[in-house]
């Protein structure tokens, strides 16, 4: 009995470890299957497999990294942010691990997290630690931004999106232009699925134009432009009848990157192909689309070309490319159209635009200015929008446009019109599934008021050292809006000082002030109006135009023992340069005061220091140095008690220590 008890007990433990064995080797095949779709970039099909493993038995790290990896591949944030909190609990988990984490809090505008991650990643990793400093601080200035937003309302435009990614939209005469990765139906069936994503294959739509803000039903344009694999996005040339745009083609690849058709995304090595991008022309003819040709610096075999922008006349292609020789990831460049019609070779649009991460998406606005998407220059996450003004050979410094225009997620593909008021974009922030919709966006200012007042600060008999607020009424006062075409409005202000100005919410203004036997003062105002009710309070300080009267300069502290000009100081000094250029007529003393301590000669040597770094700032702001005379005074012209062998305070020594000006005298010939 016992010998039978103990044989079946034997064989039921074969029979599990057989079922256990079999099982291993059931999920070793699984995820070699998971693990092929992955290396061969189907990354829809590989999440599909990892998700069965998981189901199978207790998860592992590669499994449930490699969930994450997709879904950050396939830019859905939301998912990869939880996958990745997964992962840093295993004990083997690299830790780059919380970089990538971090990256995905802050693409799902998880600022905070996101910022403390990217602190603790710099503990993790001290090699990366100023990357992951200067990511923790780009988390604070999306904050910020996003407390600060730009004037413009953003709304999703509903008849052109689909479920899945709609992108890059063109406007031209007739209707609008946009890429879309849309399941199309044809007949009873479907469009073919793209392993990669699980939507279509990217191809080129066309919505015709119902007025100048509405379009009709898109429809996929014809197959002179869309083959059977990825076609888009692209841009059209009215005076020529002809669409440039991007298509790729499936090479046998090499030991290189990968290339996803719209981001470049570099994968895991693998498979046996790789997606390169090249540009095509195709010319509009009697409503038909003809000669179709290859841009002349397509080299698929080697490297990507896509992206095409062009600018108002034609003359020079902005595209994006990862050919050797870049910057970066990818990089934008340009070609410029000769006398013959050929194109230039590519020029690299050069470091204030390209940077070593992606640079993507150009446009050229109707206002002429380039605009781009990029992951490389400081944003609020995934590619964000900037925009540079110039020329290719040119560019001045590259400007991030900030909030509504970029969110935590993707923004990319913007089209201006030529006011700068309204246009289009893409943007991943609508969709939960990383997909990007084309949205419309309107300037949408909020008018409100400034209310200010004009005053003077005068001594106190009461209390030496010390100064009382005094109005200056009557005050003439032109406000000025920053790079806007408007009239300056003009106004008094009243006896007791007091004046208002409608303005703008996120616009810049100056304020003027002049009176006689007073100087000249400008103030700079941003009103951070929320409502038409709002309004934005301001004084504006007047000195009087007295000959050798001294005028202290608030705010100017130096380091102890030191002369140079700190950050907070410059501040200060700006607002004096901006006076002396109000007032161009004046020759000032610029004068620096100590406290009694240290010698004679030490303080009279570190107040001429002083007075001489001042003067050569204000020159380097571009003052004539014949209208600026330095003295240091030392310790001899104290404006309290605190004399040496006199204990005093640490305030009442602060008073000594003071940087002022006086008006020396009046070019009358200026």
């Amino acid at each position: 009995m016992i010998y039978q008890i103990t044989r079946k007990y034997c064989l039921s433990l074969i029979l599990l470890g057989v079922m256990l064995v079999f099982a291993q080797i059931a999920k070793a095949q699984d995820t070699q299957q998971a693990d092929k779709h992955f290396n061969e970039f189907e990354f829809s099909l590989a999440l599909e497999e990892y998700k069965a493993i998981l189901d199978q038995g207790e998860p592992s790290l590669k499994v449930v990294q490699r969930i994450a990896d997709i879904y950050r591949i396939l830019n859905n944030s939301k998912e990869a942010e939880f996958w990745y909190a997964q992962v840093i609990t295993f004990a083997g988990a690299d830790p780059s691990v919380y970089f990538l984490y971090a990256e995905s809090a802050k693409r799902n505008g998880n600022y905070e997290k996101a910022k403390q991650l990217f602190l603790e990643y710099s503990k993790r990793v001290p090699g990366q630690a100023a990357l992951a400093k200067k990511m923790a601080a780009s988390c604070d200035t999306a904050m910020m931004w996003i407390r600060n937003p730009k004037p413009f309302r953003v709304w999703k435009e509903k008849s052109l999106n689909s479920d899945g990614a709609d992108f890059s939209p063109f406007k031209a005469k007739d209707g609008l232009y946009f890429a879309s990765d849309r399941l199309q139906k044809k007949g009873d069936a479907q469009s073919a699925r793209y392993a990669w994503t699980g939507n279509g294959y990217i191809q080129m739509y066309f919505a015709p134009a119902k007025s100048d803000t509405t379009w009709g039903k898109p429809e996929a344009m014809p197959s002179a432009i869309n083959t059977t694999y990825h076609n888009g996005p692209a841009v059209y040339l009215e005076k020529d009848q002809t669409l440039y745009f991007t298509r790729t083609r499936a090479v046998r690849r090499e030991i290189k990157k990968n290339s996803d058709p719209t981001s470049w995304f570099q994968g895991a090595e693998g498979g046996t192909h790789i997606n390169r991008l090249g540009i095509y022309t195709a010319v509009k003819k009697g409503g038909k689309w003809k000669k179709v040709k290859a841009f002349k610096y397509n080299n698929t075999d080697q490297f990507s070309i896509g992206h095409p922008a062009l600018n108002a006349d034609g003359t020079i292609l902005y595209f994006v490319s990862d050919m050797p020789g870049g910057l970066g990831e990818t990089d934008i460049y340009y070609s410029e159209r000769q006398a013959n019609g050929d194109w230039s070779s590519p020029i690299n649009a050069g470091n204030k635009i390209n940077t070593p991460g992606r640079e993507s998406f150009p446009s050229v606005g109707a206002d002429g200015v380039l605009y781009f998407s990029s992951d490389g220059h400081m944003g609020m996450g995934g590619l964000d929008l900037f925009k540079t003004i110039g020329t290719p050979k040119l560019w001045t410094a590259v400007e991030n446009m900030k909030y509504p225009f970029n969110t935590s997620h993707d923004d990319l593909g913007l089209v201006m019109d030529a006011s700068g008021k309204t246009g289009m974009l893409s943007s991943g922030r609508f969709a939960t599934d990383g997909f990007d919709d084309i949205l419309s966006f309107v300037e949408n200012r909020i008018p409100c008021t400034i209310a200010g007042k004009t005053i003077e600060f005068v001594a106190d008999t009461q209390n030496r050292g010390k100064e009382v607020e005094q109005v200056v009424g009557n005050v003439m006062l032109q406000i000025t809006e920053v790079g806007s075409d408007a009239k300056p409005i003009e106004l008094t202000s009243d006896a007791e000082g007091n004046f208002t100005f409608p303005v703008f919410a996120g616009a810049t203004y100056t304020i003027r002030g002049a009176k006689p036997n007073y100087l000249t003062q400008t103030i700079s105002v941003s009103p951070d109006c929320r409502n038409t009710t709002d309004s934005v309070k301001v004084e504006m300080v007047f000195n009087r135009d007295t000959p050798n009267r001294p005028i202290v300069i608030e705010n100017i502290y130096y380091d102890l023992d030191k002369y140079e000009i700190t950050a907070q100081a410059a501040v200060e000094l700006d607002k004096l340069v901006q006076t002396l250029k109000d007032n161009p007529a004046i020759v000032i003393e610029l004068s620096s005061h100590t406290d009694s301590r240290q010698t004679n000669y030490y303080n009279q040597m570190l107040s001429d220091l002083r007075a001489n770094a001042v003067v050569d700032y204000l020159v380097l702001k571009g003052i004539d140095r014949s209208r600026l005379v330095p003295k240091g005074y030392g310790e001899t012209q104290l404006i309290n008690k605190c004399a040496d062998g006199v204990s005093c305070p640490e305030d009442m020594h602060r008073e000594n220590r003071r940087t002022e000006f006086k008006i020396l005298r009046k070019v009358n010939n200026l």
